[in-house]
């Protein structure tokens, strides 16, 4: 067992700050995204939920366009090209399978 608070804060891309947790075979990220940060068009062999906790993220997954708020998740599978832009300070859940191993 360990605490959340224990686990260091990376910030991977400006304005993007995480905490990661490792299993073997997933990983989950939460995310505090600053206001308008942007992650620009980028795919990866890893199938991502996404949950928003608070704020609005808008995003392009596979070249259609959602506005993500507090309580919605989307499921993006593999390869599937996304992108995101932080229309306020957004808190995020990523679910990450497999593994992140570029985040650890």
């Amino acid at each position: 067992m360990d605490h959340i608070n224990n686990i260091p804060v990376q910030e991977l891309r400006p304005g993007f700050f995480g905490k990661m947790i490792h299993g073997d075979k997933g990983t989950v990220s939460i995310w505090d995204i600053k206001q308008g940060s942007t992650l620009q068009t980028h795919q990866h062999v890893h199938e991502q939920i996404t949950y928003i906790l608070e704020g609005e993220l808008q995003m392009n997954i596979g070249g259609e366009d959602y506005l993500l708020t507090a309580g919605c998740y989307h499921v993006i599978p593999s390869n599937v090209p996304h992108k995101a832009f932080a229309v306020t300070d957004v808190k995020v859940i990523d679910f990450f399978s497999p593994a992140r191993d570029d985040y650890r």
